[in-house]
C-alpha cells in the first residue's frame, strides 16, 4: 500500500492551503490598522472599519485561523508519520476542517459588526464558542484515537507537544468562556472585577503558552530534523523541556495584572514563574538550534532551514524578553506601551509566522506529490523579505514604546507632568510608520510564497538558471 493510501492527506492539504490563505487576510487586517494608527483618517469614519473592531479581527485571524490550520495541519502530518497509522477518523478530521473554516467565517461577520464578549483573544460569542468547543473535542477524539491505535511503541516528542498543547487549550476556553446568554449574540461572563481579570489573563497568556508556543514546538521537533537530516541534538533535553514547560507555563498570566487591584502575592507568584520559564524555553531553542551541529552548511543553500533557525533565534529572544518585562521595575516602564506590542510580534511573526512558513514549504512538495518547491530561491527572496520586515517592525516598536515610559513617567520640580498624552502620541508617529513598513514587507512575503506555492501545485518547472559561458 503506498503512501497516499496509507494516510489521509487530504484534510492536511486543506488546512496547508488555508494557513496560506489566511495569514494572507490576517496579516491584511493587520497592515490596514497599523496604517490606521499612522493615519487615523484611513478607517473612513465607517463603524465596521474602525481600529476598535478591526484589531480583534487581526488578532483572531492572525492566531487562530493562520497559527490554528497550520496546527491542524502539521499535527495531522506528523501524528500519522510517527505512529504509522492514518488518522483515526476521517469523517471527524474532515468536521474539524468545515468546523474550524466556519468559526473564522463567523468570526469575521460578528467582530466587525461589534458582537463581542470584549475578552482579549476571547471576543467571539456564545454560539462560536460552543462550535470551537465541538471542533476541539472532534480534534482530541483524531489525535488521541490516532496515538491509541498506534503501530510503534514509542510517542516522539512533537506528540507530546500536541497533546499538552489540545488538552490545555480546551481547558482554557471552555474555563475563560463560561458565560450566561441573554440572546443570540449576547452574553455575561461568569465571572467579574478582579477574578475576572485573572482568569483573563490565566487564559490568554496560556493562550500563547500552548497555542502559540507547545504547539509549534511540536512543529519544531518534527520539521527541523526532517529538513536537517539529522536526529534531534538530544532527545533527553526534549523530554525535560516538555515536562519543564507544561509544569511552569500555567502559573504565568498574573504577570499581566502588575500594579493592579490583583493581590501583590499573585503578582510576585506570576513573576516569579515568568522568571523561571526562561530555563525550560531556552532549553527548547539550544536543542532545535543544536541539531544543526555539524550541518551549519546546509543554511547556505536550504533557505527553508534558514526560516526554522532564525524563528528559533526569534523564539529563544522574545522568552527571554517576556520573563525580563514580567519584572516590576521593568514593568512598570514597559506596560501599556508599545514595547509590549514589539514583545507580542517578535514571538507572533518571528517565531510563529517564520515557523509555520518553513514547515509548509517543508509540506506543500510532499503534499502534492513533487519532488520540490518550484521556486528556490523564491523562498530565498521570502525569507529576506520576512526577516527585514519583522526586524523594522519590532525594532520599531521597542524604541516607540521605551520613549512612551520615559515620557509618561517623566514629571517637572512641582509635580506636574512634563509632557500631555497627545504629545507622546505625536512623538511615536514616525515609527508607526516604520511598523507600517515592516507590516507591509512581512505580507508581501506571503505574497510570493502564494504564487510559489501555486506553481508548485500545477507542477510548472522553474526556469532555468542562465550559465554564463567562459569568453
Amino acid at each position: 500500500m503506498n503512501q497516499t493510501e496509507t494516510y489521509n492527506d487530504k484534510v492536511v492539504r486543506q488546512f496547508t492551503i488555508m494557513t496560506v490563505v489566511w495569514g494572507i487576510v490576517g496579516m491584511a487586517v493587520g497592515v490596514l490598522i497599523a496604517a490606521q494608527l499612522w493615519i487615523p483618517q484611513l478607517n473612513f469614519d465607517v463603524a465596521w472599519l474602525s481600529y476598535g473592531r478591526l484589531r480583534p479581527l487581526h488578532t483572531n485571524a492572525v492566531i487562530f485561523a493562520f497559527g490554528g490550520s497550520a496546527l491542524f495541519a502539521t499535527c495531522y502530518y506528523i501524528v500519522q508519520r510517527t505512529c504509522h497509522v492514518r488518522l483515526f477518523s476521517d469523517r471527524l478530521a474532515a468536521f474539524t476542517f468545515w468546523g474550524w473554516q466556519t468559526v473564522i467565517v463567523l468570526a469575521a461577520i460578528t467582530l466587525p459588526a461589534g458582537i463581542t464578549q470584549s475578552k482579549e483573544y476571547a471576543e467571539l460569542e456564545w454560539p462560536i464558542d460552543l462550535l470551537i468547543t465541538l471542533v476541539w473535542v472532534a480534534f482530541a477524539v483524531v489525535f488521541f484515537g490516532t496515538i491509541a491505535k498506534r503501530r510503534v511503541k514509542h510517542i516522539y516528542v512533537a506528540n507530546w507537544f500536541y497533546a499538552a498543547f489540545i488538552i490545555t487549550v480546551a481547558v482554557l476556553h471552555i474555563v475563560n468562556n463560561l458565560a450566561i446568554p441573554v440572546s443570540a449574540g449576547k452574553s455575561y461572563i461568569l465571572f467579574s472585577g478582579a477574578v475576572d481579570a485573572m482568569v483573563q489573563w490565566w487564559y490568554a497568556h496560556n493562550a500563547v503558552g500552548f497555542f502559540l508556543t507547545a504547539g509549534f514546538l511540536g512543529m519544531m521537533y518534527y520539521f527541523v530534523p526532517k529538513q536537517a537530516q539529522r536526529p534531534i541534538y538530544s532527545y533527553r533535553l526534549s523530554v525535560v523541556h516538555f515536562w519543564a514547560l507544561i509544569s511552569t507555563y500555567m502559573w504565568a498570566g498574573p504577570h499581566h495584572l502588575h500594579y493592579t487591584s490583583m493581590p501583590d502575592w499573585l503578582q510576585s507568584l506570576g513573576m516569579v514563574f515568568s522568571l523561571i520559564l526562561l530555563a525550560p524555553s531556552w532549553g527548547g531553542m539550544i536543542n532545535g538550534m543544536m541539531t544543526l551541529s555539524g550541518a551549519w552548511h546546509k543554511l547556505r543553500t536550504d533557505p527553508i532551514l534558514k526560516f526554522m533557525i532564525v524563528a528559533l533565534s526569534f523564539y529563544g529572544m522574545s522568552t527571554f524578553e517576556g520573563p525580563m518585562m514580567s519584572i516590576k521595575t521593568v514593568n512598570s516602564l514597559s506596560h501599556y506601551t508599545d514595547w509590549t506590542v514589539g514583545h507580542v510580534h517578535s514571538g507572533a511573526l518571528g517565531w510563529v509566522a517564520l515557523m509555520t512558513i518553513g514547515s509548509v514549504y517543508v509540506l506543500t512538495p510532499r503534499l502534492f506529490n513533487k519532488t520540490e518547491m518550484y521556486s528556490t530561491k523564491l523562498i530565498d527572496v521570502h525569507f529576506w523579505i520576512s526577516t527585514i520586515g519583522v526586524v523594522l517592525y519590532i525594532a520599531s516598536m521597542w524604541i516607540a514604546g521605551v520613549m512612551q515610559g520615559l515620557m509618561w513617567r517623566a514629571f517637572n520640580d512641582d509635580g506636574t507632568l512634563t509632557y500631555t498624552f497627545i504629545e507622546t502620541i505625536a512623538a511615536t508617529k514616525p515609527y508607526y510608520a516604520i511598523r507600517l513598513a515592516g507590516g507591509l514587507l512581512f505580507l508581501s512575503g506571503m505574497f510570493v510564497m502564494a504564487y510559489n506555492m501555486i506553481k508548485t501545485i500545477r507542477g510548472e518547472a522553474p526556469a532555468p538558471v542562465p550559465v554564463r559561458q567562459p569568453a
